[in-house]
C-alpha cells in the first residue's frame, strides 16, 4: 500500500473511533443527541446499552483498518472497508439520513478505489 493509501484507510479508521465514542460515551449527551437525531433525552437514555453496542461494533472495524494498515495487507484493508461501505449503504436506508452516506460510505468509497486502482 502506499502513502495515499494508508492515509484514506486511517482516515475511515478515525472516523469510526470517533463513533464508537459518541456511541459509548456522548450518547446521552446534547452532542451524541444531536450527531444522531434522537427524538430526546429519555430515548437517549432508554436506548443506550444498544448505542453502546453499536459503539463496539464500529470499535472493531477501526481495529480491522488499523490492523490492516499496520500488517500492510490489502485484503484485510477490503474487507473492512467493504464493511463500512455496507453498514453505511444499509445505515442511510434504515434510518433514512443522507448524512451517513458522507461519513461513512463515501470516505470508504474513496479508500476502496484507490486500492483497486492505484
Amino acid at each position: 500500500m502506499n502513502v495515499l493509501q494508508f492515509i484514506l484507510i486511517g482516515l475511515v479508521s478515525l472516523i469510526h473511533i470517533y463513533i464508537l465514542y459518541l456511541e459509548m460515551t456522548l450518547w446521552t449527551t446534547k452532542k451524541g443527541i444531536k450527531a444522531f437525531n434522537l427524538k430526546d433525552k429519555n430515548f437517549a437514555e432508554e436506548t443506550k446499552i444498544m448505542a453502546a453496542n453499536q459503539g463496539l461494533y464500529n470499535g472493531f472495524l477501526a481495529a480491522g483498518l488499523i490492523w490492516s494498515i499496520i500488517s500492510n495487507k490489502v485484503d484485510v484493508s477490503l474487507f473492512f472497508l467493504i464493511c463500512v461501505f455496507i453498514a453505511g449503504i444499509y445505515g442511510a436506508y434504515s434510518t433514512k439520513s443522507i448524512k451517513i452516506l458522507y461519513i461513512q460510505t463515501i470516505p470508504a468509497s474513496v479508500s476502496i478505489l484507490s486500492i483497486l486502482l492505484l
